[in-house]
Order: structure tokens, then C-alpha cells, then sequence
């Protein structure tokens, strides 16, 4: 295995780091609860989340690597010669090894991540692989604007990679707002390539979010248990269940943890009390049609340039350029 032929040079935008207690006091005072999924993904969190991706239910990622399997050739002639590859994310996995592969001598790689030990381990693996992709690693929160730090060879255009569906846990205000920084971070001629789950029959998008292996449930309620021991917290995970239920009105799932019971929680030498069947909001998953995505990246100034999708449209990789002024 060959040694990169680039320093690898660390972009620390030293993001403020998560105040979890301050964050679940906040939400566990609201009415009514919530709590943020991004304390799903502590060590054991990411692990389970790992084995929802290989659950027979969970269509996303096998269709979203069949869709780039299917049509990477396109999508790299979409994207054009010698790219600025911008993940939101740090992204080692086949994706993202895939999407390096086959692009036209991309230039460099700028993974956005907000964890130091993540993003590192990531452009190491990377780094040893494409020997000749600049790797310029930036630590910092990706839904806040930066200056992104420019490869030593000169790039045709940026393009920002955002797979996954990750887009989809956003609200269409947030996503908006996420849209817009992609597009300055971009430029004039850059692009985005996003991976867009799209609706379907609620059934199919329920069982992705409730296996029957309970491997989701166990993701969702190990964010109780990582209170309990990160912040002395005494949830009883035995009193509180997963739940999540597709809306169509606002075309998306919302995923609640609920009490199964009368029960109090404490927390800093707070109680905060829970009735039976009260739900605490911890995720929402937004699903797509086309023309729901369009209206979206129209919001950001952003048109959809291209689409691939499977043959049964469950999923779509939308590539996005600045609209017409």
C-alpha cells in the first residue's frame, strides 16, 4: 500500500462541543419533550445503527449504493473533471470510496465533521487509498457557514456530498437553511450531490423504522440509557418504548420515545414527571417526491440538475447547481 503523496493538513475550526446536559434539561423542560437524535450515536448507538442498515426492512442503504452501482459512471460525468469533493460527514465508507473511484482526478477530498477522532480515523483510511487526492480534513459543525480550505492543485468546481438521506432529519426550514450554506460553500459553479429518500407506501416506510428484530427500538432507547450514564440520569428503560409512525400530512416519520407509565425522572436534582403514553419527540426522517425536493431547493436559490433513482423509485441522488438569477 502506497503512502500518500499529500500531507494530510487538519482545517480545526474548533466547534463548540455538545452540551448534552444542558441540551436533554432544555428539552426534558418543554411541552411538548423533546430530545435531539444526535445523541443517538455514542459508541453502542452507532454500532446498532449499523445493524439497522443490514435489517431486511431498512431499504435506504442498500438502495442508495444500488442506485450508485447502477449509475456512477453518470454521476461522475455529472460531476465533471478534477472536483473539490465536499462531504458533509465523514464518510470512509463504500460511498464515499466509490464516488473517489470513479470521479475524473478529483483534486481533494474535504471531509466536515465535528468529531477530531471520527474525521482523523476517516481521511487515514482515505488517505492511504487515493495517494493522489489531496486530503483536507475540517472539523467543524457543517450546518454552520466556514471558509473551506482550497486543494494545491486547482479545481474545476466544488461539490458538496451529502448521502445517506441525512437531509431527510432536518425540518424543511432547516433544510433550507443547510441548502443555502451548501450553496456559497460551493461557488459560482459548484454542485451538490444528495441522497433523497422519497415517498412511497407508508407500510414500506413504517417497517424501515420498526424491524422486527427491535434493532431500532434499541437504537432509540440507548439514548436513555447514555443519560443514565453520562449524566447520572434514572430512566427506567423498561418504562419507556420506540415509537415511530409515518405522517403524511408533513410526508415524513416521527420517531417519539414514550412512557409506558406514570413515572418521574431525574436529573441534577430535577424530576421531570411523565404521564402514561406521553411521547417525547427525538427524530423526524422527511421523505421527498420529486417535485416536493425541487420546491425545496428552490427555497435555497439551488435547481435539480439531475436525478437517479432505482428502478422502483424508492430513492433518488439528486445533483443541484445554483438556479438562474
Amino acid at each position: 500500500m502506497s503512502s500518500p503523496a499529500y500531507a494530510v493538513r487538519l482545517h480545526d475550526l474548533h466547534p463548540s462541543p455538545d452540551d448534552i446536559r444542558g441540551d436533554v434539561l432544555d428539552g426534558l423542560s418543554r411541552q411538548p419533550k423533546r430530545l435531539s437524535s444526535k445523541y443517538f450515536y455514542d459508541a453502542h448507538g452507532s454500532a446498532l445503527f449499523e445493524q439497522i442498515c443490514e435489517q431486511p426492512e431498512y431499504y435506504l442503504t442498500r438502495t442508495e449504493l444500488a442506485i450508485m452501482r447502477a449509475h456512477i459512471g453518470d454521476i461522475a460525468r455529472a460531476l465533471g473533471p478534477r472536483v473539490e469533493l465536499v462531504e458533509y460527514g465523514s464518510g470512509s465508507g463504500i460511498k464515499t470510496r466509490m464516488l473517489l473511484q470513479h470521479l475524473d482526478d478529483p483534486v481533494g477530498y474535504v471531509p466536515v465533521e465535528i468529531s477530531r477522532s471520527a474525521l482523523m480515523a476517516s481521511v487515514e483510511r482515505l488517505g492511504q487509498m487515493f495517494a493522489n487526492v489531496e486530503m483536507l480534513p475540517v472539523c467543524a459543525d457543517f450546518t454552520e457557514a466556514m471558509t473551506l480550505p482550497r486543494p494545491s492543485r486547482a479545481r474545476e468546481r466544488a461539490v458538496i456530498y451529502f448521502p445517506g438521506s441525512t437531509i431527510g432529519n432536518f425540518d424543511a426550514r432547516d433544510a433550507a437553511a443547510l441548502l443555502r450554506i451548501m450553496r456559497a460553500e460551493m461557488g459560482e459553479d459548484g454542485a451538490a450531490l444528495i441522497g433523497v429518500d422519497l415517498v412511497k407506501e407508508p407500510a414500506v416506510i413504517e417497517a424501515a423504522y420498526n424491524d422486527k428484530a427491535g434493532i431500532t427500538a434499541a437504537f432509540t432507547l440507548n439514548m436513555l440509557r447514555r443519560f443514565n450514564d453520562e449524566l447520572g440520569a434514572d430512566f427506567d428503560l423498561d418504562g419507556f418504548r420506540h415509537r415511530a409512525q409515518f405522517n403524511p400530512m408533513a410526508e415524513r416519520i416521527e420517531t417519539h420515545i414514550v412512557s409506558q407509565r406514570f413515572q418521574d425522572v431525574h436529573i441534577d436534582g430535577r424530576t421531570f414527571h411523565f404521564e402514561p403514553n406521553e411521547a417525547m419527540l427525538v427524530e423526524y426522517s422527511c421523505k421527498y417526491s420529486q417535485a416536493s425536493f425541487a420546491r425545496l431547493a428552490a427555497r435555497a436559490s439551488l435547481r435539480v440538475t439531475h436525478s437517479w433513482t432505482d428502478p422502483e423509485r424508492m430513492f433518488a441522488l439528486q445533483c443541484l447547481e445554483r438556479a438562474p438569477e
